[in-house]
């Protein structure tokens, strides 16, 4: 039995126009997934190859199907490149955008230079299926055929699993201070009773959790100074803002603490430190 797609370009370009609907418009979902990797993987270096070599005799079907996946793994990153020169950056819409159109581009000139040429030169995709030559083929050919197909599912579906489900990275906070420009210098080192210092505070959540609660409470010498929070942060959502404390006694190497709770208040998560000489007020 032989199958002959009359023009698998076309399919190429619906499945990547289907690709660009679902991310509109779903979730993250495994069909993201199943149609994304040949998108990326395999179908620019396809069209490019059509483009190319349009003859049936220009490239053996292993060769072709070699040379697409390595065409598309060159052009996708200059793809990229190019992207990182314009104002819209390597992102997800920009990416799916420019391949898009490179697809719908490449598959064009293949089928312009396809129509040039005699039906009988020209390249179509067709599978054969001989159902004689499997009943031929002696029982340990039958029994290796059927064991590469199943390793062959197999590890496209532990692909597929791996990419819909991905082991969680390790869970943390960022907590960091800055100075008041904003740089990791300039930290307020000596100030005067009652005088006001600055900083700048972070928090990064990094704990593959939503809706975390933070809280911040500053000490000058083992005395609260002032609190911050409660503050509501999703995973990978950042929180930069001064924070402010004011010394109400005089001394050399005052400790000024910032000290991270997260959810309940009832041990410190993290804590970072200063070390302040105050001064009296004249």
């Amino acid at each position: 039995m032989r199958i002959s797609p009359k023009n698998e370009l076309s399919a190429i370009i619906i499945l990547s126009v289907l690709l660009i609907i679902i991310i509109v418009f779903l979730e993250s979902n495994v069909l993201r997934i199943i149609l994304g990797l040949p998108f990326l993987l395999f179908s620019p270096g396809y069209t490019l190859t059509a483009a190319l070599f349009p003859r049936k005799g220009d490239l053996e079907g292993i060769t072709r199907i070699a040379l697409s996946f390595a065409l598309s793994v060159a052009v996708v990153p200059l793809i990229g490149l190019i992207l990182n020169y314009t104002p819209w950056g390597i992102a997800l819409y920009p990416v799916l955008v420019s391949t898009t159109i490179f697809i719908v581009s490449a598959s064009g000139a293949a089928m312009y230079r396809r129509q040039k040429i005699s039906g009988d030169e020209r390249f179509s995709l067709s599978f054969t299926i001989n159902l004689q030559q499997w009943k031929a083929a002696n029982n340990w050919d039958r029994v290796l055929s059927v064991f590469l197909i199943v390793c062959l599912l197999g590890a496209v579906g532990t692909f597929v699993y791996a990419s819909t489900n991905p082991l969680v990275g390790e869970r943390f906070t960022e907590f960091y201070i800055l100075g008041p420009g904003g740089n990791a210098t300039d930290y307020p080192e000596e100030l005067t009773v009652g005088e006001k210092g600055t900083v700048r505070l972070g928090i990064v959540n990094q704990e593959h959790e939503d809706d975390v609660v933070y809280h911040v409470e500053i000490l000058i010498h083992s005395e609260l100074d002032n609190t911050i929070g409660p503050l509501v942060l999703d995973h990978e959502e950042k929180w930069e803002e001064e924070a402010s404390f004011v010394p109400q006694k005089a001394g050399e190497d005052q400790k000024v603490e910032f000290i991270l709770y997260r959810h309940v208040k009832e041990e410190p998560y993290q804590s970072l430190h200063l070390w302040l000489d105050v001064q009296e007020a004249a």
